[in-house]
């Protein structure tokens, strides 16, 4: 029996006038009901109740992972028998790409795919369109595009005992579907070829694989066994064997994204050359300050190093201008505002004293070796490791 609630305990205080209103407004199509309750007073159980009343395909949404997951817990233990599902962002690290045009560098995409949980929204996915008695705890994950469901189930390889099925094409239909041939390592999304026997590891499984048996063009035998010690558990007149891949589509929807793909990038590239081509004709004549503000960079670099920007992938081959400069010999200071700055500084120590002079090194563009003497006083030692910063004389008013 599908949602079948097994409990020791029964609604109580205001729980069976909650199930009968909520299950009231699902019935009459009502677009939203909310439910209040204190931590602690049943909500779950309240609404694992109008599941089992209503015996509907239930989809319950968290805001984060650890709810979801305490949920999930919950509610299969209230149906043991159903299908309760578990789907949530497989990443464990997720780092989008990124561009730093600073030092022209570019930063691939990278992620850790937790495989447990990839498994289990396979699951999920597998469950929505084989049972009927399906609850799914999810976070906000499941909001975002899996591809259609029409792809997914349109590339469904069904098998049934002494179908015709050349074993040649049902290999290719395997590869097609984004599964991997792997004789050795047997595992998830994999499948391996012994002669005229094929097994298949579906994505969704965990302790269960599929075997297929050809005589030469006619599968003749179905079978459901354990993929660690080879064991049949269970012989079968069908079976189905869905994706590897939740982003898989047809070779023909292929086609016609590649031919997408490739319009829109011609057209990207027409309307940036064309703009490109304006702003430079524009910046040839006497433009305004809006035009140059696009090429600031260019703009602002030194005519003698921006002849190496070719090196560089077409940026100057310069620092940015800053604010405010200030040189380790003379302590220049320049600002926009018109208030004058201290002229104090921190204590100067050795550790900052010897920041200064790596920093000087590397400013000047050859090492220097700065020399501060073999002075026994630490005043002395501070100076000379140390440019001058102090406060020129106050002009005398007398």
């Amino acid at each position: 029996m599908p949602f079948d609630l097994q409990s020791d305990f029964l609604p109580t205080g205001d729980q069976p006038r909650a199930i009968a209103e909520l299950a009231a407004g699902l019935r009459r199509g009502d677009p939203a009901q909310v439910l209040l309750g204190v931590t602690g007073s049943g909500k779950t159980f309240t609404v694992a109740n109008v599941v089992a009343d209503l015996k509907r395909a239930t989809l319950v949404i968290a805001h984060n992972k650890t709810l979801a997951a305490q949920l999930y817990g919950e509610f299969k233990a209230l149906f043991p028998a159903a299908a309760v599902h578990y789907f949530v962002s497989y990443y464990d690290y997720y780092q989008p790409e990124a561009y730093v045009p600073s030092s022209d560098t570019y930063i691939e995409k990278d992620s850790s795919i937790n495989d447990g949980i990839d498994r289990m929204r396979h699951a999920a996915t597998h469950a929505l369109l084989t049972r009927n008695d399906v609850l799914i705890v999810a976070s906000v994950s499941c909001i975002y595009g899996l591809g259609t469901a029409e792809a997914y189930y349109g590339l469904l390889q069904q098998l049934e005992k002494g179908q015709e099925f050349p074993r040649d094409r049902f290999l290719r239909s395997l590869i097609d579907i984004q599964y991997e041939r792997n004789d050795l390592d047997f595992h998830r999304g994999t499948f391996r070829v012994r002669g005229d026997t094929v097994e298949v590891f579906p994505p969704y499984e965990e302790e269960r694989a599929i075997r297929i048996e050809f005589f030469g063009d006619v599968v003749e035998r179905l079978q459901e066994f354990d993929p660690l010690r080879g064991v049949a558990l269970a012989e079968l007149d069908k079976a189905a064997i869905f994706p590897n891949s939740h982003y898989v589509s047809a070779p023909e929807t292929r086609k016609k994204a590649i031919a997408g793909i490739r319009d829109e990038l011609q057209v990207r590239l027409q309307q940036l050359t064309g703009r490109t081509s304006w702003w430079r004709r524009s910046g040839s004549s006497s433009a305004p300050a809006s035009t140059w503000r696009c090429w600031s960079r260019w703009a602002s670099a030194p005519a003698s190093r921006t002849t190496r920007a070719g090196s560089r992938g077409g940026r100057p081959a310069t620092r940015r201008p800053a604010c405010s400069t200030t040189s380790p010999t003379t302590s220049s200071w320049s600002s926009t505002s018109r208030t004058r700055p201290s002229a104090r500084s921190a204590p100067c120590t050795r550790a900052t004293a010897r920041a200064r002079r790596r920093w000087w090194s590397s400013a000047s563009g050859s090492p220097r070796r700065w020399t501060t003497g073999r002075s026994s006083s630490r005043s002395s030692r501070r100076c000379a490791a140390r440019p001058s910063t102090s406060r020129p004389p106050r002009p005398s008013t007398s």
